[in-house]
This record gives structure tokens, sequence and C-alpha cells, in this order.
């Protein structure tokens, strides 16, 4: 179906902050899809965007009609996954296996039937049926060595089926194939391979680590405030009874990260009065 040049080049914004989007703010993805659904319903390429959109929300039913009428108008089987997907979504595994074993599923790519095999394990743990699951993802696919697309996502699945069927020693090798095959990040393998390693992860900017048993952080300032019992006075804290603070400075250079600019501020003071700011401001 064509639309009219400027519908069409709304439409198409739309669809681009919909593509662009959905990963990182799903709810924002979804909001473009509904703009783009309201200007062109009838138009296919809209209807699977909105929704993978809802999908992406989980808002199973809502993208089940969207796929639903996208293939209707388009014929194309490649949905078929993500359709049964979303039954599974809805709690219904039942029907996502009856969807595994359609005749639509042998007109699937390799990658569409990659797909349906891993909602299909889906499916089948979902029903508590881990060995079905385990079995149902054993494939030509999974036994080869060729990294295709699919290839991080299938390993994965298998071996956190295996983990989850307590065959941890089987869980680790196929999660450390996985990081193998998994060079742009589509799965946490490594992590999942450092937690079975026992590897723990600490936060190299955890403020507790500096802090001693009594829980007082252990810093410069208060070492030095224990020296010969001289106590430490915040200049800026006007509760207390400062009367004159003496400041003696050199030029002092600051640089700019903004505008790679150097600037010098000079200040020199015999004694500063108690109302009087203590501290001169870099700019």
């Amino acid at each position: 179906m064509s639309l009219p040049k400027g519908l069409a080049e709304e439409v198409s914004k739309n669809l681009v902050m919909v593509a662009r989007l959905i990963d990182e703010d799903p709810e924002g993805a979804y909001g473009y899809s509904r703009v783009a659904l309201r200007l062109a319903s009838r138009v296919a390429a809209v209807r699977e965007a909105a929704g993978f959109a809802a999908y992406a929300t989980q808002k199973y039913s809502e993208a089940l009609a969207e796929f639903r009428a996208a293939r209707r108008m388009t014929g194309n089987v490649e949905l078929w996954p993500v359709m049964a997907d979303c039954e599974r979504g809805l709690g219904r595994p039942e029907k996502a296996l009856d969807m595994a074993g359609a005749p639509e599923v042998h007109k699937l790519d390799k990658a569409g039937q990659v797909e349906m095999r891993l909602v299909a394990a889906g499916a089948r743990r979902d029903m508590d049926q881990l060995d079905a699951a385990i079995v149902t993802l054993q494939s030509p696919e999974l036994a080869s060595n060729s990294v295709q697309p699919w290839t991080a996502r299938l390993r994965y699945a298998y071996a956190d089926a295996l983990l989850a069927a307590g065959r941890e020693d089987e869980a680790r090798e196929w999660f450390a194939k996985a990081v193998e095959s998994d060079k742009d990040g589509s799965t946490n393998a490594s992590d999942r391979l450092a937690e079975l390693d026992g590897v723990e992860f600490v936060d190299a900017f955890d403020e507790s680590e500096d802090e001693d048993e009594d829980g007082v952080a252990d810093t410069d300032e208060d070492v030095d405030a224990g020296v010969d019992g001289v106590e430490l006075v915040d200049l800026h804290d006007e509760d207390k009874g400062v009367e004159s603070v003496s400041v003696e400075a050199e030029s002092v250079q600051v640089d700019s990260v903004e505008t790679g600019t150097v600037e010098s501020v000079e200040s020199a003071g015999d004694s500063a009065d108690g109302d009087d700011d203590s501290s001169d401001e870099l700019r």
C-alpha cells in the first residue's frame, strides 16, 4: 500500500525512531510505534514494527495481534517463531509447542528454524520438562564449529538448560563455547562462566572498602588530624568561630578541560576577615 509523500515521510521518521530505541529504550520505541500505527495501520511494515515494540515491552497480547496482522498482509512466515514466543509470554507454552510442530516451520530459513528451536526449548522449560528442553536444543547447528549469528544464543540456551538440570560440568563447557562465539555481547555467557568458576567481581569504586573496622573512613585527612592534637577546621563552615585565616599562595595555573585554555589565578593576602570568603574561585 502506497502513502502520500508527506504522510510516508512522517511514518518513516517514526519507524526509524522505533528501530533506534527498541534496544535501549523500549518504552520510547513503543510510543513512536503507536504514532506510526495511527498514521498508517494498513501498512505491513508498520504493524510489524508495532509488534516488535510491544514485544520488547512485554505486551505480548498486543504484540501477537500486530504480528498476526502483518502476516495476513504479507503471507510471510518469518514472524512465526516470535509469535510462538508471545504465546509463551501469555502463559501458553503448549500453544507454542503446537506452533513448533506446524508446517509453517519448514518454510522458515535456517535462522528462523533455530529461533523456533529456542522457543520450543523455552516452552519445555516453562512446563518443567528440562530433559526435553535439552534434547530439543541438540541439533546439527549446536554441534557445528561454524559460528553463525545464532550460534552464541543457541549455545547459551543449551548451557543454561544443562545447569538447570544440575549438569554443572557440561554447562560450564557450553558457557565457555558460548563466550567464544559471542563476539557482539548478545549474551551474558562470560558472567555465567565466571560464576561457575567462583570468580567474584569487586567494585573498585566501592567507598566501603576504604573504611576501617569501626566504619570510619581511613583518609590522609584523618591521619593528619590526629597529629599533635591539632584539630582540622572546615574553612567553609560558618558555624566555626574563626575570625581570620592567613592565606599565602603562588600563581596557580588551571587547565580548562572544556576549552583547552590555561588560565591563571593569583591569590595573595596577609589575612582574611572572618566575614570574607576564605577561598578563591577557580574558573
